[in-house]
């Protein structure tokens, strides 16, 4: 911005032609003296408005973030711009592309046993199907991409997928970055061992254990905070990360790791898998899986919480039907504790 004297230069020159040598100097002196005293005093009051106004910024944001599946939009059927570029797209690409897991038994894996195609299944393979049905009309209308942990995010704001179903987290970091559906599902974070570990839990008994979890996950999150404030032993080694959470498995297997911290329901399936290896303790934190979508999409989010909500009251072929299929054997026949409440939405339309 230029200074109260660069605007009118010409000006004061022209003008001081017809003063006093002298007393014209003094004057333009007296100003120029004024206007530096002024400007810092501006300077100084602009600046602690700006900071004000960021730290009032930072609170609504940390307000409004106490409770991060309660931030996303209210169902509506109606088609916006996302949801028509979907349906525009012509012959083989008129498909719903989804980011998922090929390596989490029971929520996305490829069956070996389901033929030579060896097709992805699983409670978030269902619901992918059944959101291709709603949106285009047939649940195989879908492009599935296995993306690593880390890569959810970047594959969503690339474009690269529509949404990303993949056991994600809803968190405060996260909302920031892309837009999540209301929850589908309830979970927490969660110690596996071997069986024959002195582990017990998350607790002093991980002082000097190594433990994996996968990079960018909210598990290496959550022990890199507690271990800042103390809730974690400081000798605990947090330091191996994967970019794919069943590879925390298979340093555990080869002895790599003494524990692997993860949410609770893919620890499930992990122990399902091998039985030498087993959940230590309760969950430690209280979280939701959501459904990820680009910030701007909020006609996709709206459809995506529509369809959750039909998804739910449909007991023959929805929530409980795919709950009992890929669930019950490794987390119990009680899909109460696992089925999140009912929506709270951030606005209505």
């Amino acid at each position: 911005m230029k200074g109260p004297g660069a605007r009118g230069g010409t000006t004061v020159r022209d003008a001081l032609r017809g003063w006093g040598g002298v007393t014209a100097m003094a004057v333009v002196c007296a100003l120029v003296a004024l206007v530096a005293l002024c400007l810092p005093l501006t300077t100084a009051t602009t600046a602690t408005q700006n900071t004000t106004a960021t730290q009032t910024a930072g609170t609504e944001a940390d307000e409004e973030c106490e409770a991060p599946e309660k931030q996303t939009l209210s169902p509506s059927s109606a088609d916006g711009d996302t949801i028509r570029a979907i349906k525009n797209r012509t012959g083989e690409k008129r498909k719903l592309i989804v980011g998922v897991d090929q390596s989490s038994y029971r929520w996305g894996y490829r069956n070996p046993n389901s033929g030579k195609t060896a097709e992805l299944e699983g409670f978030d393979i269902d619901l992918v199907h059944r959101i291709a049905k709603d949106i285009l009309g047939d649940p195989d209308a879908v492009q599935f991409k296995a993306i690593p942990t880390d890569q959810r995010i970047p594959a969503i704001q690339d474009g690269r997928v529509d949404m990303v179903v993949r056991t994600m987290t809803i968190n405060c970091d996260r909302i920031a970055d892309v837009a999540f559906s209301a929850p589908y599902f309830k979970t927490g974070q969660q110690v596996l061992a071997p069986k024959a570990s002195p582990v017990k839990g998350y607790d002093d008994t991980l002082a000097d254990r190594r433990i994996c979890t996968a990079a960018g996950s909210t598990a290496f999150s959550a022990l890199e905070a507690d271990q800042k404030d103390g809730k974690l032993p400081a000798s605990t080694d947090i330091s191996t990360t994967v970019p794919n959470q069943l590879d925390c498995l298979v340093r555990l297997q080869l002895g790599e790791v003494d524990a692997v911290v993860t949410d609770g329901a893919l620890a499930a399936s992990q122990a399902a898998q091998d039985p030498t290896v087993q959940l230590k303790g309760d969950a430690f934190t209280a979280e939701y899986y959501g459904v990820a979508m680009k910030k701007d999409a909020d006609d996709l989010v709206r459809r995506v919480n529509q369809i959750l909500v039909d998804y739910r009251k449909d007991t023959a072929n929805g929530w409980q039907a795919s709950y009992g299929k890929w669930l019950s054997a490794t987390l119990g026949k009680d899909a109460k504790k696992s089925e999140p409440p009912a929506p709270q939405y951030l606005r209505t339309i």
